[in-house]
């Protein structure tokens, strides 16, 4: 078999570990730091090998001081540097929103564009441990929100590490999300439809294009993450059992949002649903809604959002799993708003 075709399936930490790696070896500016990336290779394996391979000097543990390390890696950034940091979950960033936004988003705008701010933060996202409100949020929207920086999420191991590279590329700072339950790691269990073909070699992913995961014609699902794959199987589900075929947008960028794919989807469908696993009120299943809203986009059906209730996320397993949406709520929603009429 030729080498350079042959199918290499991977987690999307390992997907992450070899971008990273590839640009480190591509650039010597590109250092990783924060809590535990160094010897454990972080805690959901997307640093694993780095420190091995290239040394304490270009990756390296922090205390246990976001707003330092973060604060740290925009000064690394704005003196010429790739810095690649981690904030373990995307909850902790109640203590350092201020090196975040006050200073990465910011730092080219209020120079002028005479320093740019090159950096990646690395962040974990989603429920579904019995990790409670510390541990469990998403938060898409309160960092798609903010201007000045680009945020993504991959559903898969092929766009985490083509949209890792871009991001490492990318002159603006980069948040790049992973969502738990798709990292590949044995003791959280994975979506098996995350695990997917990565070319060995460089190849970026756009930020700022969304995917089309599953083409259809008569309704279209949106999700991103491991909301994505509550689409591929409620669709899957559509056209078994009903003879209904969906399409499957994946975002993968969540600022810049990609509504033109959105809305192409949607025209062609006229009706949607909309999965996000953030919070409902202010998020972006209604950023979505209103975005095809405003396109005047004449709708079969009303178009429908599921999100994770404006609750703090319960500890409980059993109450935790009742509210985070899924591929049986998707499907209910979809079958809901085939059988209506606007």
């Amino acid at each position: 078999m030729n080498t350079a075709t042959a199918i290499r399936k991977q987690t999307i930490a390992k997907a992450m570990s070899e971008a990273l790696a590839s640009e480190m070896e591509r650039d010597p500016g590109v250092v990783v730091l924060g809590e535990d990336i160094g010897k454990l290779g972080g805690v959901f394996g997307n640093t694993g090998g780095l420190l091995e391979r290239f040394g304490t000097e270009r990756v390296f543990d922090t205390p246990i001081s976001e707003t330092g390390f973060i604060g740290a890696a925009v000064g690394m950034a704005g003196a010429g540097m790739r810095p690649v940091v981690e904030l373990m979950f995307v909850d902790f960033f109640g203590v350092c929103m201020d090196a975040i936004y006050n200073l990465a988003a910011k730092q080219a705008y209020f120079s002028g564009g005479q320093v740019s701010c090159p950096m990646v933060l690395m962040t974990s996202v989603g429920g579904g441990y019995g990790d409670a409100g510390q541990h469990s949020q998403c938060l898409y929207a309160t960092f798609g929100h903010l201007p000045g920086m680009k945020v993504v999420i991959p559903s898969n191991a092929h766009d985490a590490k083509g949209l890792m590279l871009a991001a490492i590329r990318d002159e603006n700072p980069v948040v790049f999300m992973f969502h738990k339950a798709l990292q590949g790691m044995g003791w959280l269990g994975t979506v098996a439809g995350s695990i997917t073909d990565v070319p060995d070699g460089e190849y970026e992913v756009p930020i700022g294009k969304a995917g089309v995961a599953r083409e259809g014609t008569d309704i279209t699902l949106v999700g991103l993450g491991i909301t994505v794959h509550h689409c591929l199987a409620a669709a899957d589900a559509l056209s078994r059992e009903d003879g209904v075929e969906a399409e499957v947008i994946d975002i993968r960028t969540i600022a810049p949002l990609d509504r033109e794919t959105i809305l192409a989807s949607v025209r062609k469908t006229g009706r949607v649903v909309v999965v996000d696993d953030d919070y409902l009120s202010c998020g972006l299943a209604g950023e979505v809604i209103a975005s095809i809203a405003e396109a005047g986009i004449p709708l079969a059906s009303p178009p429908q959002r599921i999100s994770h209730p404006d609750i703090p996320i319960p500890f409980s397993p059993a109450l935790e799993h009742a509210v985070l949406p899924n591929a049986e709520m998707t499907l209910a929603a979809a079958r809901q708003s085939i059988g209506e009429r606007a």
